[in-house]
């Protein structure tokens, strides 16, 4: 399946992407909560399913997809964890040795925002990065689990954009204020299980900053993979439902080319991720 919220920020529902529509489950089980992270916190992921399926015969919870918003698919995780320097040629093009165990950060859930929803400059932040990455969504609670084990607490997968205020990160020496500035998490466009998108090694991510082609990547060259990462963190802090791990991106970022270069107004973030799709982000 296909996940997605959609509607107007703030307010998204959960849906399912069936072909060119979009399935509203509130219309089938107005009981359950509105949001993905929180129907995987009741519990009810068995049951969606067979929700899908009455949806599909109910016209009154089918619309055209392109006629809706999509907000990030998880709209809201308990935590949002990403990696660095999980690409060897990411670390060399910085002057760095790949790290010995993964290096975890956060990015602040309030920066989520979806495909087609504007990144928008900060007004004290000049030097504004984007990076290419691959999402875990988690979902099942995870404690202290093994790397043969860990593909189980998956939920599926989507694309991440994690941009980074550059002044920020390297001015504080720690990255949490210039990962987490409004609209730094463009998410999406929706969220394909696990069953459905199979291995998400070897798959080719890639990004471009309007006509400009910035990185070419593929998730085989992950040093530390998803089912070492997924047990790595888990042995740090519980994993709740809905959690997003943001697993690292290759090189060819802004800021370690030479000249540096950064988003601007006008900019197009397209981030590409073989079996996911495409997300689009403006710059403003």
């Amino acid at each position: 399946m296909k996940l997605a919220s959609f509607g107007a920020i703030g307010r998204e529902g959960a849906g399912v992407v069936d072909g060119d529509r979009i399935l509203d489950l509130g219309k089938v089980r107005p009981a359950w909560p509105t949001t993905w992270g929180a129907i995987l916190r009741a519990g009810l992921w068995p049951e969606v399913s067979a929700a899908v399926e009455v949806a599909r015969t109910s016209p009154s919870a089918s619309t055209a997809l392109a006629g809706e918003r999509l907000g990030p698919p998880i709209t809201d995780p308990s935590k949002i964890i990403a990696i660095g320097l999980n690409y060897r040629d990411h670390a060399l093009e910085q002057g760095k040795e790949p790290p010995p165990a993964p290096l975890l950060f956060a990015k602040a859930p309030s920066s989520l925002i979806g495909p087609r929803d504007p990144i928008v400059l900060p007004i004290d932040e000049p030097q504004v990065d984007a990076e290419a990455e691959l999402a875990v969504a988690i979902g099942t609670r995870a404690r202290d689990v093994t790397e043969a084990a860990a593909l189980d607490f998956v939920l599926g997968y989507t694309i991440m954009n994690d941009v980074s205020g550059r002044a920020a990160q390297y001015g504080d020496k720690q990255w949490f204020r210039g990962k987490s500035f409004d609209t730094f998490a463009p998410c999406g466009p929706w969220l394909v299980t696990a069953d459905e998108y199979g291995d998400p090694i070897g798959r080719a991510l890639e990004a471009d900053w309007s006509d400009r082609a910035m990185q070419r990547g593929n998730t085989r060259d992950l040093l530390f993979d998803i089912r070492a990462l997924v047990a790595y963190v888990s042995r740090q802090m519980t994993l709740l439902p809905g959690d997003l791990i943001s697993t690292g991106t290759p090189a060819g970022v802004g800021v370690f080319r030479t000249p540096p270069v950064f988003l601007r107004s006008g900019d197009v973030v397209r981030i590409r991720l073989d079996g996911i799709g495409e997300l689009q982000n403006p710059v403003q």
